[in-house]
């Protein structure tokens, strides 16, 4: 009996471990097909002779998209926006859960029914506009942070992450003479890294891919390089200029390649980095406290 179980459970175990490459596959293998294309020459994909591997390598592609100055401009929004709005992101949400924490407090249900239904049901886009739009953050960097600076799942995250902290430790902070800010900010907040830096990520992702509220609020210089990416895959946004009418649709899609390996990149090397936090960060905030 004991042989079989173990045969059961390494069958089991291969067949979640092909699934797991199947998938990782399937994310990967377009993204080497893009770096391939951004790196080949424009007669070997007017050829389609490229397949994962450039062919007639040439950096031609990079050089076109660091000629146009809206990229850097575009390239520093983001990164203004993904770094700014994560902080205040961060530090709002964490004072949010820290108070939705503590179950003592009048309304603590109320405004926790309130928190899960917003995360299911929206105003809208016109209603979100109009809200946007009188309280004048439209052509202001404001609009890209502060309306999406609390994100309702990763509240509940952060909420049960401060639940799990045991009381004894904020016990003993009060008897040191410590008051709640104090507490959130000496005690909470370093015992809650692994969570920090989940819900940071998410956070992050979500800032660098967002470009569809900058199309709405905010003025043409002010564009993240999600926008501008998606300007040049639309075609809104003129690429090889200096090219003739025959291989000006192999640049272009040679600088579309290079444009999302450029915009991408940044984001995909920090998810290595935040990765052993991802465990510990889900696993005890998903525990219902």
């Amino acid at each position: 009996m004991n042989s079989r179980r173990v045969k059961r459970i390494t069958v089991l175990d291969v067949v979640v471990h092909l699934i797991m490459v199947f998938v990782v596959l399937v994310c990967i293998v377009p993204f080497i097909y893009m770096l391939a294309l951004s790196l080949s020459s424009p007669s070997a994909i007017m050829n389609n002779q490229v397949s994962l591997i450039p062919v007639g390598f040439n950096l031609n592609a990079y050089k076109q998209i660091f000629t146009y100055p809206n990229f850097f401009r575009a390239y520093g929004n983001t990164i203004f926006y993904t770094s700014a709005g994560t902080f205040i992101s961060l530090v709002m949400t964490s004072v949010f859960a820290y108070a939705m924490s503590k179950r003592f407090l009048i309304g603590h249900k109320i405004v926790m029914k309130l928190i899960v239904f917003s995360m299911f049901f929206s105003g809208g886009l016109i209603p979100t506009y109009l809200l946007i739009s009188s309280l004048k953050l439209t052509g202001t960097v404001w609009a890209m942070l502060v309306p999406f600076a609390i994100s309702q799942f990763n509240l509940i995250i952060l909420i049960n992450f401060f639940r799990a902290v045991p009381s004894e430790i904020e016990e003993a902070a009060i008897i040191d003479g410590l008051d709640y800010f104090g507490i959130l900010r000496r005690v909470i907040i370093p015992l809650s890294t692994p969570a920090l830096a989940t819900i940071g990520l998410y956070t992050a992702v979500f800032f660098w891919n967002d470009w569809f509220n900058g199309l709405i609020y905010l003025n043409t210089d002010q564009h993240p390089v999600m926008l501008f990416l998606r300007n040049i895959v639309n075609g809104t946004t003129m690429v090889g200029d200096g090219a003739g009418s025959a291989d000006r649709s192999t640049i272009a899609m040679s600088v579309k390649s290079a444009v999302i390996i450029t915009s991408t990149l940044p984001i995909i090397i920090l998810y290595p980095i935040l990765q052993r936090f991802f465990v510990a960060g889900l696993t005890v905030g998903s525990v219902k406290g």
